[in-house]
């Protein structure tokens, strides 16, 4: 009897990147393919389909690899649990970018063998996403490397210090409330279209962050996303109790950039709960706003020479720094990733306010099943 093997995804704008992973998949036995419903993409995904639930069903029904598909009854990260605990799979094989610890954690408990695929297009094509064929998008995407939080003035009143930021070329979709500056870049696309324009990058940093808090704002999002966004390369922005930094350091250097973007992987959590709350039983004071801010200078000091243990480590002392003025970053599902990753990285943190985006870990050698990054060199 042949094995089951099952897959779950969007698959909106089917390509070949989709078929191929449906053929490599299938080598494993019969494929099963579960498909994200209208709502549950919208949910995760912030945006409508371009092709409709029934129409990606009909689709990946044809393709020639495919024994099976259904749409997912569930919703969420985990909306096919109903379907594979009927199902029973051999096999649950996912890409880079759709591994998450839960998926793995449901096969253990169900005693499904769990496999990650590199993304690797077929034979002679060029790589497909999703992302790529809805259009020409040019609309980068940022990492906090360092210092997250001193750009709000109830952090950096207690201790002056840096962000430091990396602007990304969008090489994939990344999930709403992930911690990407993704509502940021939204309104960049409200702003601007697909790509930012030509001009100065502090005017064009400034001009966003004021589009994306419009006056009476409650809750102001913090001048670091625009300017990751905005400045391509590294940015080194340093905040003394205001919104907008005193100064802005930034690097293009193509080593530094490489150095950068070669000793980053990023593993999924999913995006963060509708109710998480980053900000309750939050503690401020001198002495954690300074440790904040000193793994931040260290980072970029450790960036500038391309000191990868140094790198590492800054990045760790900056989210242990963040964790002990918001404790509610760290939580058992996050500490159970950390554990995970934790001989094979010098260093980790968590994209954004945590509660879900991405587990960023700076490693030596490659990471099985984490995604990698693109820096961006060029202002479109």
């Amino acid at each position: 009897m042949s094995k089951k093997v099952m897959v779950s995804g969007c698959f909106d704008m089917l390509h070949s990147g989709h078929v191929e992973f449906f053929r490599q998949a299938a080598q494993y036995g019969d494929l099963y393919v579960a498909i994200g419903s209208d709502k549950t993409i919208f949910d995760l995904k912030g945006r409508e389909t371009v092709n409709s639930e029934n129409e990606r069903l009909f689709m990946i029904k044809a393709v020639t690899w495919v024994h099976d598909a259904f749409i997912s009854k569930g919703a969420g990260i985990l909306d096919f649990e109903a379907e594979i605990r009927e199902l029973k799979p051999d096999y649950f094989v996912v890409n880079s970018d759709g591994h998450l610890p839960e998926k793995r954690a449901l096969c253990q408990e169900l005693g499904i063998e769990y496999v990650i695929l590199e993304r690797i297009p077929f034979e002679g094509l060029t790589s497909r996403s999703t992302t790529a064929l809805r259009e020409r998008d040019y609309l980068p995407y940022r990492i906090d490397l360092a210092g997250g939080w001193l750009d709000q003035p109830f952090v950096s009143k207690h201790c002056p210090g840096p962000v430091v930021t990396i602007s990304l070329e969008p090489t994939m979709e990344f999930n709403e409330r992930s911690g990407m500056a993704v509502s940021t870049r939204r309104h960049a696309r409200e702003l601007w279209g697909v790509k930012i324009p030509p001009g100065n990058y502090e005017l064009l940093a400034k001009t966003l962050f004021c589009f994306d808090n419009p006056p009476g704002t409650k809750v102001i999002s913090g001048s670091q996303d625009a300017i990751g966004l905005v400045f391509p390369g590294l940015a080194y922005a340093y905040y003394n109790g205001g919104y907008w930094p005193e100064h802005i350091e930034h690097r293009m250097d193509e080593s530094l950039l490489s150095f950068v973007e070669n000793s980053l992987y990023l593993v999924s959590l999913g995006p963060r709960f509708s109710d998480y709350d980053v900000l309750s039983e939050t503690v401020f004071n001198k002495d954690l706003a300074g440790a904040l801010a000193k793994a931040a200078d260290a980072n970029w000091n450790a960036i500038l020479r391309q000191d990868i243990h140094k790198f590492g480590q800054s990045l760790r002392d900056s989210f242990d720094a963040q964790v002990a003025m918001f404790p509610h970053m760290m939580n058992d599902r996050v500490a159970a990733l950390v554990n995970e990753y934790r001989d094979r990285a010098l260093g980790w943190k968590l994209s954004g306010a945590g509660g879900g985006g991405y587990l960023i870990l700076v490693a030596e050698r490659p990471v099985q099943g984490a995604i990698r990054v693109i820096a961006r060199r060029e202002s479109n």
